[in-house]
């Protein structure tokens, strides 16, 4: 299927190329094949986008992105697979070495009570250099297997810590799974960019993921500066939560302060665009702390994920906000109010969909003059 919507896409005929795609595509789904996954959403992508088509582009691009973070959960698992194998290579190895080091040295000893002649003496120091050729040898061999081998483990490690937090790793590496816990003070950061369904229909895909990706990617290093964990991206919102895996006593204030950092970035952004006449995202920021239960979910498709009342109350933190600013509940409020560091805006209460009337705060950084 994903050869013929390939030939057809080749020639222009894109309604049979999405025809055949999709067809393909839910084919492998249902096999489970993610390589035939892959292709078909390869190919569903770049129709919708010579077709000018941004919210299905960004709709398979965001499919392909998740079958290749699913290949390369594969990738790890085959790799680690792949090291188990070596270390018992390797360990069969240094012990064939010694069995024959402990055989040669009987030997010697053997040859010595025997026969003292020159002959033998001669015989046994040729023995014992080519022993010392052979050792030297399988020493430069084993060095450079565990060499080879930590490289391997070096890359299997990089991978897993880009799914997983380090602790929830480590957990899932000594005993092969992790258990959800409770957090009882975790603050959850939610963003959404204003205007984005808009934006998908007036810029290209390729604008449209662009802009995307440089605010994300500062965001990252954002949160990475605050040790905050990020859960997922939604489409264009981006979720993150302080005060877990491991929970800290600052874990409050340091979500604020990414959070008023990541809207520091988009407010320049946009005013840096505006001069240049290109587009540019405005964002709303919401703030709730609470209790959650956080674990990995899935078998085959490993997710760190968060669930919880305190989650949807962030998101409508997030929903309630403005642009340009940092909207925090009532239970964050009151637990920075004597930090000298902030100023506080109060906005009352607020009717909040599904919540009933909520207190409301704007946050933001005392300037230093």
């Amino acid at each position: 299927m994903n050869s013929i919507g390939l030939d057809y896409l080749n020639q222009g005929k894109y309604s049979k190329s999405l025809e055949y795609c999709k067809k393909g595509y839910t084919l492998a789904e249902e096999i489970g094949l993610l390589i035939q996954q892959k292709d078909a959403c390869q190919c569903l992508y770049d129709t919708y986008k010579i077709i000018g088509n941004g919210s299905k582009t960004l709709e398979y691009l965001e499919k392909l992105q998740i079958i290749n973070d699913n290949l390369k959960a594969e990738e790890t698992a085959k790799t680690l697979q792949q090291m188990e194998f070596e270390k018992q290579v390797l360990h069969d190895s240094i012990a064939t070495a010694q069995r024959e080091r402990l055989v040669a040295e009987a030997h010697q000893k053997e040859v010595q009570k025997k026969d003292k002649t020159r002959n033998i003496a001669i015989g046994s120091g040729l023995f014992f250099l080519l022993m010392a050729f052979s050792f030297f040898y399988r020493w430069r061999y084993v060095k450079r297997s565990r060499a080879l081998l930590q490289v391997e483990k070096d890359k299997s490690e990089n991978l897993l810590l880009n799914i997983l937090p380090k602790e929830i790793a480590e957990e899932l590496k000594q005993k092969g799974s992790a258990e959800a816990r409770n957090f009882e003070s975790t603050s959850i950061l939610f963003t959404d960019f204003k205007g984005f369904t808009a934006a998908s229909a007036n810029l290209s895909a390729a604008q449209l993921v662009s802009e995307i990706n440089i605010c994300f990617k500062a965001f990252d290093q954002i949160i990475r500066k605050y040790q905050i964990e990020k859960i997922k991206t939604i489409g264009d919102a981006y979720m993150a939560a302080g005060g877990l895996p491991v929970p800290s006593d600052d874990s409050v204030k340091k979500t604020v302060l990414a959070a008023l950092e990541m809207q520091d970035f988009i407010i320049k952004r946009k005013a840096a665009n505006d001069r240049k006449n290109e587009f540019a995202f405005e964002m709303r920021v919401g703030i709730h702390t609470g209790s959650v239960v956080a674990g990995i979910v899935g078998v085959e498709k490993f997710q760190y994920d968060i669930w919880g009342d305190t989650v949807n109350t962030a998101s409508r933190m997030e929903s309630s906000g403005e642009t340009g600013k940092v909207n925090i509940s009532q239970t964050t409020y009151t637990i920075l109010k004597d930090d000298p560091d902030f100023i506080f805006e109060s906005r009352g209460r607020i009717t909040v969909k599904g919540k009933g009337e909520m207190e409301m705060y704007f946050v933001d950084k005392i300037k230093n003059e």
